[in-house]
Formats: C-alpha cells, sequence, structure tokens
C-alpha cells in the first residue's frame, strides 16, 4: 500500500510513504480535502533521522488499527521540517506555547483553515510513560470535534490572533552591557567539571564557543578562553564525537559528552570546525587543529554528493536501534585487532565488560582527553569493520544554509591549515550550489535528485552571504563580494521589516502562512537575523558604498532590543556587535604581490582590502607592495612585507 507521499522527493516523506496513513504533503489539496470533508487536519513534522521520529512511525503510522483512525476522522499530513523550516517553525512555536516545550516528532491538530487547537511531540501508540496514548487522543478529538468544536475553533482562533499580535510587537527595553552581561550569563552556567553549559542533555552550541574566543582575542579574558578550550577538550573526548569516523553527533543526554544523541547533522559540523579552527589559531594547540580535520574528513568522506555538495544528515538508528552502529564490546574488538592492540584499545577507548550504554560501549577518551595520534591504524581497522554492520541512512537532501555553512567552515580550515583540499571543496560545493540551487535570481532552500524545494528564507540569503564573505576571506577574489552584497540587498528587499526593524524569517515571496515570525534567538543554530547583522556590518567594511548604512545600524539597534531579553540566547549577534564596537583588524594591501599568501596570513574575522594601486589615502612605500594595518580609526605605519605576529598584535 503506498500513499501521495511516493511521489515526493524528501528522504524523510519517503520513509512515509508505505504507510497505511492516507498521508498528504504540505499543500492546498489536503486542506481543500479537509474543507470539503468537514475533517480536522493531522499535523506531523520531523525528519529523516529523528530517532523518536522513526519509533513513532513504527509504533503508530505503520499500524493498521491507528491508520484507521486517522483516515476515519482526520486528514494527515506530513512536513519534512528540514525542507520547510518557516511551517516548522510556526506551529512549534505554538507547541511550546501551548505545552512549555517543544521536540520531534512535532505533532498538531488543526482547523481546515491550519490555525492549530491541539499540540504536541512523540505520543507512544498506547498510555505509558504517564503520557497519553495516540489513539486515545485521536479518539478525543475526534470526539471534540463532532460535539465541541465551536471551543475548539474558539481556541484555535484566540491562539492565532496571540501569535500574530506578539510578532507585530518591538520589546521596547533599552539594552545596556550586553556583551558583558552576554559573558556573565555563559560564566554562571559553565559546568567547571564537565565543560559545556548547563545540565544535561548538552548540545554544542558552537557560537558560544566562538563568542567566548572572540572575548578572549578582543580582551585577553583567561576565563572566556578557559570555558572554551575545556569544552572543545571536553567534546573531543567524550562519545558525542565519533573516535572512530570523525564527526560528531547531535547532543550529549548525559552531563559528561558521553551518551549522544547519534545522528550526525551537517550544520553541528560545520560550526565545530570553525570553533575548533579558531581555537587553533589563538592557542596554537595541535588538538583543536587534528579534531577539526577529522571532522572535515567525515564530512568529505561520508556527507558529500558526487557532485561536490553536503548531505543534510546521517541516521542514529542502526539494525533498528539508537547507536547500535557506533557501540563496540572488548570481544569485538579483540577480534578485529587482535589480544594485545585490542585490549590496548579497549583499556585506552574505555571499552569495558560492563558496558556504557545498554551494555556495550561507546568509545571515549574521557579518562585520556589529551589522545589524538595513537591507535590510528586501529581505528581504520574498526572503522572498516563497523562498516561491515550495516549501512547508515542518509538524508540526502542538499540543503542551502547548511551547505553554506559546511563552505565558510572549510574556507576557515583552508586558511589555519594551509591544505588546499579543504579550499577545493569549499569551491566545489559552491559550484553546487550555483548549478543546483539557483535558477534565475531566485535561491532555492533545497534540492533533491535535481529537483529545487521551496524558495529561500531568510537563513539561506545570510548564509550564503556568509559563506561568499568567506570564499572572498580565502581568496581575495572579489567577485565573491558581489555576490555577498546581492544576497545582502535580496534580504533587505524581501525580508526586512522596514516598520519594527529585524528581518522576517520568510519572505514577500515565500507561501504566506498563518503569521510572519522573526527569529532572533539562536537554537543549534544562529539566527538568520544574527548572520545578518555579521554580514552587514563585515560588508560596511568591505564594500562600504554597496549598503545604505541606516539599514546596517537599524539592524544592530533592532537586535539589541531582542537580546536584552537574554544575552546568551543570541551570542551569535554578541559576535557581530563585539566586532562593530571593537573592530577587528583590518589590512589594507596596496599592490599585494601574493594575495593568497594574504589571506592565509589574515587572522579570522579580520578584514582585507586590495586596491590595485596608490591613493591619496594609502601611498605606497618605496615603490613596493605596502600595507597598512589598522583597527577603528588607528593605522600603524605601512609596512613592505605582511607578518602574522604583526597582525595578532594589532
Amino acid at each position: 500500500m503506498s500513499n501521495r507521499l511516493k511521489y515526493e522527493t524528501s528522504p524523510y516523506l519517503l520513509q512515509h510513504a508505505e504507510n497505511p496513513v492516507d498521508w498528504y504533503p504540505w499543500g492546498e489539496e489536503a486542506f481543500q480535502r479537509a474543507r470539503d470533508e468537514d475533517k480536522p487536519v493531522f499535523l506531523s513534522i520531523g525528519y529523516s533521522t529523528c530517532h523518536w521520529c522513526h519509533v513513532m512511525a513504527r509504533e503508530s503510522f505503520a499500524d493498521e488499527a491507528t491508520a484507521a483512525i486517522l483516515n476515519r476522522g482526520f486528514i494527515s499530513i506530513k512536513v519534512d521540517r528540514e525542507e520547510r523550516p518557516d511551517i516548522d517553525n510556526v506551529y512549534m512555536a505554538v507547541c511550546q506555547a501551548l505545552t512549555g516545550s517543544g521536540g520531534w516528532p512535532l505533532s498538531l491538530f488543526l482547523t481546515p483553515e491550519k490555525k492549530p487547537f491541539f499540540a504536541g511531540t512523540y505520543y507512544p501508540k498506547t498510555a505509558q510513560y504517564g503520557m497519553a496514548g495516540f489513539c486515545d487522543l485521536l479518539r478525543a478529538i475526534e470526539e471534540a470535534w463532532a460535539h465541541d468544536r465551536e471551543n475548539l475553533i474558539r481556541s484555535a482562533d484566540a491562539l492565532t490572533a496571540v501569535f500574530k499580535e506578539r510578532e507585530s510587537r518591538r520589546t521596547p527595553s533599552e539594552p545596556e552591557n550586553l556583551i558583558e552581561r552576554g559573558m556573565s550569563g555563559l560564566v554562571n552556567s559553565f559546568d567547571r567539571t564537565c565543560g559545556g553549559f548547563g545540565r544535561a542533555p548538552k548540545f554544542p552550541t558552537p557560537q558560544n564557543l566562538l563568542f567566548l574566543l572572540q572575548q578572549y582575542e578582543k580582551t585577553g579574558d583567561a576565563h572566556a578562553l578557559h570555558m572554551a578550550s575545556f569544552t572543545l577538550e571536553r567534546m573531543y573526548a567524550g562519545g558525542i564525537f565519533d573516535h572512530i569516523g570523525g564527526g560528531f553527533c547531535r547532543y550529549s543526554t548525559d552531563r559528561r559528552f558521553l551518551v549522544p544523541h547519534f545522528e550526525k547533522m551537517l550544520y553541528d559540523n560545520a560550526l565545530l570546525i570553525l570553533a575548533y579552527s579558531k581555537a587553533f589559531e589563538l592557542t596554537e594547540d595541535r588538538l583543536f587543529l587534528d579534531v577539526a580535520e577529522r571532522t572535515a574528513e567525515f564530512l568529505l568522506r561520508e556527507m558529500r554528493a558526487p557532485d561536490g555538495g553536503f548531505y543534510s544528515a546521517q541516521d542514529a538508528d542502526g539494525e533498528g536501534q539508537e547507536g547500535m552502529y557506533y557501540v563496540l564490546t572488548p570481544g569485538e574488538t579483540v577480534s578485529v585487532l587482535g589480544k594485545q592492540a585490542g585490549e590496548a584499545f579497549n583499556a585506552q577507548y574505555d571499552i569495558t565488560p560492563e558496558g556504557n550504554f545498554e551494555g556495550k560501549s561507546i568509545p571515549n577518551l574521557l579518562n585520556h582527553p589529551r589522545e589524538t595520534e595513537r591507535f590510528e591504524a586501529e581505528k581504520q581497522a574498526l572503522f572498516a569493520y563497523r562498516k561491515g554492520r550495516v549501512r547508515l541512512s542518509t538524508d540526502d537532501k542538499i540543503l542551502t544554509f547548511w551547505n553554506a555553512l559546511a563552505i565558510t567552515a572549510l574556507c576557515a580550515l583552508y586558511r589555519i591549515s594551509g591544505k588546499d583540499r579543504y579550499l577545493n571543496a569549499a569551491l566545489s560545493s559552491n559550484d553546487c550550489l550555483a548549478r543546483n540551487a539557483v535558477q534565475g535570481d531566485i535561491l532555492y532552500a533545497s534540492v533533491k535528485d535535481g529537483v529545487q524545494g521551496s524558495r529561500a528564507f531568510l537563513d539561506d540569503h545570510a548564509a550564503v552571504a556568509l559563506m561568499k564573505i568567506a570564499l572572498y576571506d580565502a581568496t581575495l577574489a572579489r567577485g565573491y563580494l558581489n555576490e555577498a552584497v546581492q544576497h545582502a540587498q535580496t534580504a533587505i528587499r524581501e525580508y526586512a521589516d522596514f516598520d519594527s526593524g529585524g528581518f522576517f524569517y520568510s519572505g514577500s515571496e515565500n507561501e504566506a502562512l498563518l503569521f510572519r515570525f522573526k527569529e532572533t534567538a539562536d537554537n543549534a543554530l544562529p539566527s538568520g537575523n544574527s548572520i545578518m547583522a555579521y554580514v552587514l556590518s563585515r560588508l560596511s567594511v568591505l564594500k562600504p558604498d554597496a549598503l545604505n548604512k541606516d539599514v546596517v545600524e537599524k539592524q544592530f539597534a533592532y537586535l539589541k532590543t531582542q537580546a536584552v531579553l537574554g544575552p546568551t540566547a543570541h551570542t551569535a549577534f554578541l559576535i557581530a556587535l563585539s566586532d562593530r564596537e571593537r573592530p577587528p583588524v583590518k589590512i589594507v594591501a596596496v599592490g599585494a604581490e601574493d594575495p593568497k599568501e594574504i589571506a592565509r596570513l589574515a587572522p579570522l574575522g579580520s578584514n582585507v582590502i586590495l586596491l590595485d594601486q596608490k591613493t591619496a589615502e594609502y601611498p605606497l612605500l618605496n615603490d613596493r607592495q605596502t600595507f597598512y594595518l589598522c583597527r577603528g580609526f588607528t593605522c600603524l605605519p605601512p609596512v613592505n612585507e605582511l607578518k602574522r605576529d604583526m597582525l595578532l598584535r594589532t
């Protein structure tokens, strides 16, 4: 038995194409049928590598009896949150407002006019764990729709009105000392024993680490460096990092970074490459460079499409069980490596008879956190053994936002490692996006099997502009700056709120949903508004005449009013704000002989301006190539040779 999802390209939707549930993809056809048949809509949102999405699918959506209830009383719609983050964001906000929490799978009940009246996340088929059973919930809502519909619709109308009104308000708070408050918040939540911030579960939140590293770079705050470097060390040492195959899992379920939620996401690994690269630049600690490279090699080996793009995610489940692909027993390692090498590996990587995860062991270095170079041959052998178990499912969508972050990270890694393979991979992926995610002057948010998804959202344009700046930083090819300006201008034209400030998530050309919202706080990813602030700040230095200065100032003014409510939830913006208040080094190169070498020498985050000819403001020294090193309105005397140590001192 197949349903309408069999015609989709999304791996997540295709996972449900053989369900007995009469699924529809999101679209007018489903809502029109709901109106025609006078039924409520059941909306299920998830993604292909989500463990609990798989569980609910097995328990309920593949079950004939549950499907019969859904097919009788509801019109059922499936949405891939990675293809349609706009839909996910709108209805996730509703779920969080109604229940105080959120997550995936996201389960909502709507009127045929798309207005929500009930929301939740995972439901077991029958009541357990103190949770309502999904079948009982369906029967209750079916009964309420038949006999108490006026109250449901009244509730849906009121909830929708609240969100529309909330999104139109601007916070009147006057922001002060945001950077200091952000630092203070991270200090107060820092786990001094295990690294990271707050309690379990612990997410990597690389933007927090990048903010701390930036503050150390600007102020010499040793505690900021300690919080960032200790967290980076402990994340690497823990089971959240795949010591056999490289790359990071999505988050840790425990305080120690030992037991991960095992799916690997492109965006986490991209942002962590950035964080480890910056940490290496500031400390010259080879551990950080090693982790950045091993993470990049995982992406290049397992997440890269033949045409150069990067897939979105790798599944957590193997053989139907979460994490089973990754765990080992002492006997397995000995059988693969031999007795002496196997026992040595077990001792080093905490592979024990009692195990640390459901009777087996997640390899980790929590007892040996600085180990990076030993056992390379053994890890290769275990990687080959592990691959023979089962092939992990990979979501092979090409997501524009996440690919742009990966390209940005590879550019940074190229600059601090000097390895051309990372720049070449970034250029190849950039070409992939240009071929597949762009049609005319339209950018698309995703591509799968040559089929373009919805039009781009704010995050896509912001991240692509960031990516183009990163490509410029790595190559000093001016064409990338022009392309960054184009994406920034598109974002201003289609997404800006000219009345209240900030940028809407959906643009004027996107599908209209219940309301237009603005996302300013960071979650697992930096918000599009924060990325736009950074992009606008960089472009105001690199291409000062390309953008209206009022737009830049208004974006910073708006985000200040938002960040005041929770500075530690806006650290990506605080990075941009800090650069705005205390600009990074600016290098003006006149008549440069080797732009590639300048790009390699320039610190990450610095601004390099190439001038082909001397000007009145920047004359040549000794009729040779000349460099001016400036910060703010102060420049050092010009020099003919650029050296790394003078850049780091500036």
